[in-house]
């Protein structure tokens, strides 16, 4: 019981925690519905979106163009391609289509970003004909060069690759490009990639996995530190959000599967219960040790009342001689006081059986039962032999004149 109360209290904690069903008082916004990213929490649209929409240092607005833009502290402005809420990455590219010129002064400081996949490059400035150096290891820069000069790229990696003497360096770079392919093999890149920028801070990846949208529970206007929930769309075509259907699952799901368990358990329980005690019932008649009950053909006697008086005094009655004989030697003992018999005592003896018995002993019992205490046997139902018959006289059993 005490396991089945951990489960249950662990599943309605877990469905408290859950995302919260609701509608995010935040909607999205977009600068073009036809082009450019959905902005939502951490992000806000500056002018379309009210402040508790957005996190501290995500906030986005339009140009002119409707394009989509981001401002770093220390680098400018930047056109937002896309936004992976789930991997928590924003890719950015430069407005002018000559992002190795902004490269050369790009920084990351002062904003809430890191580079993805951060990678060293060098520039060379070299003399117009860069057709003799170009190749898998430099890459010519055309926004950057001019008629007298052309501007290479070359992975810093390249250790062992000569600088060119018509060449200069301009500078080393660290460029976050967006992971590709050709990244693996760090071949020359001519930067027409975006540049993947990812974030820490909101953690919102597992909400966005779940299909549910980060957002402030208050307002963070009248508190300074607001909490941050997963809020689940209210029209969602699976109705429950999956973490929901897990607290489910878990908090009734489990315990109800551990309480079908103990009754099957029950179950098997008193079956080999009942199983065990019929066994032991069939075993009890094989056991010469144990009572059997049998059942045979043979006639079963009727029991009967005491007998009356008159009928008790008509059955013989034999005084004891010296010489106590009798046709058996067991007969030397009364049946019911297991006493021997003694000499001048009063005998009385049973017609259908022949069997003696201390008359006062025979006299109380028949008063009670109308069987002999030996054979069962009765007047009213004897069948049968008797066990044995007395052929002597009562004289027989009497001691003679001068014996007494």
């Amino acid at each position: 019981m005490e396991a089945i109360a951990v489960l249950i209290l662990t599943g309605i904690t877990f469905a408290v925690t859950a995302p919260i069903v609701s509608s995010n008082p935040c909607r999205p916004a977009l600068c073009d519905v036809n082009i450019g990213p959905e902005v939502r929490f951490p992000f806000r649209l500056r002018g379309r979106q009210p402040n508790r929409c957005g996190y501290p240092g995500f906030d986005l607005y339009c140009n002119r163009e409707n394009q989509t833009m981001l401002l770093l502290p220390e680098s400018g402005e930047f056109i937002v391609d896309h936004i992976d809420y789930t991997a928590q990455a924003v890719f950015i590219n430069d407005p002018d289509f000559c992002l190795p010129h902004r490269i050369l002064n790009f920084s990351l400081a002062g904003s809430n970003f890191r580079g993805a996949y951060p990678r060293n490059y060098t520039f060379l400035n070299c003399s117009s004909d860069y057709l003799d150096y170009t190749g898998s290891h430099y890459t010519p820069l055309f926004c950057l060069s001019g008629r007298n000069h052309t501007v290479l790229s070359m992975d810093s990696r390249s250790s062992g690759m000569q600088i060119p003497e018509t060449c200069r360096p301009i500078g080393s770079v660290v460029v976050p490009l967006e992971w590709t392919l050709s990244q693996f093999y760090w071949s020359a890149m001519d930067f027409r990639e975006d540049l993947e920028l990812v974030w820490r801070e909101p953690a919102c990846s597992s909400c966005e996995t779940l299909g549910g949208v980060c957002g402030y529970k208050g307002d963070p206007d009248s508190n300074p530190y607001p909490e941050i929930g997963c809020f689940m769309p209210s029209n969602s075509k699976s109705g429950l959000p999956r973490s929901a259907k897990y607290g489910i699952i878990i908090g009734v799901g489990i315990p109800g599967l551990v309480c079908i368990i103990g009754l099957v358990c029950y179950a098997f329980g008193l079956i080999r219960a009942f199983t065990a005690r019929r066994r032991d019932s069939s075993s009890i008649s094989t056991r010469g040790d144990l009572p059997v009950t049998i059942f045979s053909d043979r006639p079963t006697i009727r029991a009967t009342n005491g007998l009356d008086r008159p009928t008790i005094e008509s059955y013989p009655t034999t005084v004891l001689g010296e010489s106590r004989r009798f046709p058996k030697p067991s007969d030397g003992t009364c049946p019911i006081c297991l006493s021997d018999y003694e000499p001048k005592e009063t005998l009385r003896s049973i017609p259908e059986c022949n069997h003696y018995f201390h008359a006062d002993c025979i006299d109380e019992w028949l008063k009670l039962n109308g069987s002999c205490p030996v054979c069962r046997k009765s007047p009213e139902s004897s069948v049968g032999t008797p066990c044995f018959s007395v052929s002597t006289s009562s004289s027989s059993l009497t001691a003679p004149p001068d014996s007494r």
